[in-house]
């Protein structure tokens, strides 16, 4: 190991090549090409194989990412594959979408001086050679088990907690209100983050491992929960958090005003090939318009960054705090900032202006206000404060509000009053077995956690999986013990 490994002291960090601003401005293919086999196993010796692995710690899923970097490095690539893919269902998109400058490259011991390894570019490497090589096969369970399982969602959540269900043999069937499988991987996230081809061979091998889907089929109107329970066996919602946050102020009402997620999910759809219905391709289209993007996450940076794509004139990202205390990617802001996104750093919406168009009155303009961070409030963070006569007018045709998400009020929607939510509207869930109020109705996801990563989702699922197949189990294992004793008393 010694001759092959800790070469982070002689080696620099070298991620794969990036395409050009200039040149990707003006497409939505991905930034990054792949790693050559030899540039992969290089940046892999860089691992330490430290004795505490901090970005094992800090990975949501506990990936064995030390063991994998030393396989890689080895050119035991299919061994990488196998070990990588034990504990996640997704590594080739978390390797592409995940804040790994927050989370395991971000923790990496050999982070400062000498720059961490790039774990997720070569996680990314690694199982895309396995898809390359034939090494990614449907799941053939040992034995078929008779209990269902439906699974409301096709986001991350669901589709791991289907591949973990279906691996010990259950039967699964997965219902979505969408015509895609993905949920947010294919509609929230641009094509230059993550191709649309990598979620669609995953949907490819759940079919062909046998689960099944029911597209364009929403709980509540086309199905109650009520009805999937006398169905399966055991049901578990993993919906995820849709409903956009607003903002309150003067003409938040006027035209040209849209949420963040409507705005991606109509460039996705133009990018998939959908015929996206007119008023919304005027409406969210950035071409030719001087954009404003209010928000500081990483659907913010999707925003900014698709606008650049679609020909926008400007586009400036408004966030009330400032670079530091920014939620989103530092990774990512370095790269709208390198496509020519303008981020106005302490600045907040007060009013939005408008002017009288062709189509009526549309919006102009955003009038900010200056902050000024203050004193840290209950959760460490400092509290934003305005800055009196700080006012500007921001020229806007387009404003775009990327302020978070909520959940939807599930009861009512799913019919069932008796489902019990949390003081934010979440599901409420028992953490020891994930169950909810309802017997054998199961959540995970971002819809008992509230809007998070895609790697939480898929550290739910699995979770939820776990705990599906123990309460399943220990139920037959109660009703085989109930027949044999009616046999014994017969």
């Amino acid at each position: 190991m010694a001759e092959r490994m800790l070469k982070f002291v002689g080696t620099p960090q070298a991620m794969p090549a990036k395409r050009p601003a200039s040149a990707r401005r003006h497409d939505f293919q991905e930034i990054y090409s792949a790693y050559a086999r030899d540039k992969a196993s290089e940046q892999a010796a860089r691992c330490s194989q430290c004795g505490v692995p901090f970005c094992q710690i800090h990975c949501p899923l506990g990936n064995n990412i030390p063991d994998w970097l030393k396989l890689t490095s080895e050119g035991r690539l299919e061994e990488a594959y196998e070990l990588s893919s034990a504990t996640n269902n997704f590594p080739e998109i978390c390797g592409r979408i995940c804040p790994q400058d927050r989370l395991c490259e971000g923790n990496c011991v050999i982070e400062k001086g000498f720059e961490s390894v790039t774990i997720g570019s070569v996680e990314k490497y690694i199982t895309d050679t396995a898809w390359e090589q034939g090494w990614v096969k449907p799941i053939v369970p040992r034995r078929e088990r008779a209990e269902s399982v439906g699974i409301v969602g096709a986001g991350p959540a669901g589709l791991a907690a289907a591949e973990q269900l279906r691996r010990k043999g259950y039967q699964v069937a997965i219902y979505d209100r969408y015509d895609r499988v993905g949920g947010l991987l294919i509609y929230g996230i641009p094509n230059f983050k993550l191709e649309k081809e990598i979620v669609q061979r995953r949907e490819k091998l759940l079919r062909d491992s046998k689960v099944t889907f029911h597209l364009n089929c929403d709980v509540g109107r086309d199905v109650t929960l009520a009805q999937l329970r006398e169905r399966h066996d055991a049901v578990l919602i993993a919906t995820g958090v849709y409903k956009a946050r607003d903002i309150s102020g003067p003409g938040v009402g006027l035209p040209g005003i849209a949420p963040a997620l409507d705005y991606l999910t109509a460039s996705n759809r133009a990018g998939l090939g959908d015929k996206v219905p007119a008023h919304e391709s005027g409406v969210l289209d950035a071409k030719g318009k001087h954009v404003v993007v209010i928000g500081g996450g990483d659907t913010a940076m999707d925003c900014v960054r698709t606008a650049v794509r679609q020909g926008a004139k400007s586009v400036r990202c408004l966030y009330r705090r400032d670079r530091a205390n920014m939620p989103g990617s530092q990774r990512e802001v370095k790269h709208a900032e390198e496509e020519g996104v303008e981020f106005v750093w302490l600045t907040a919406p007060q009013t939005f202006l408008g002017k009288a168009s062709s189509n009526g009155e549309r919006v102009s303009h955003v009038r900010s206000v200056r902050i000024h961070l203050g004193m840290p409030d209950a959760t460490g963070r400092q509290t934003p404060q305005e800055i009196p006569d700080s006012h500007v007018n921001i020229e806007a045709d387009l404003v775009l509000k990327a302020l978070g998400f909520d959940p939807e009020d599930l009861p009512a929607l799913f019919a069932a009053p008796d489902l019990g939510v949390t003081g934010w509207g979440t599901l409420r869930i028992d953490w020891k077995n994930m169950m909810t109020s309802l017997d054998g109705v199961f959540a995970a996801g971002d819809i008992v956690r509230g809007a998070s990563l895609v790697v939480w989702a898929v550290r739910d699922g699995r979770d939820a999986a776990e705990r599906i197949h123990s309460y399943l189990a220990t139920k037959a294992l109660s009703s085989a013990n109930g027949a044999a004793a009616r046999i014994a008393a017969e």
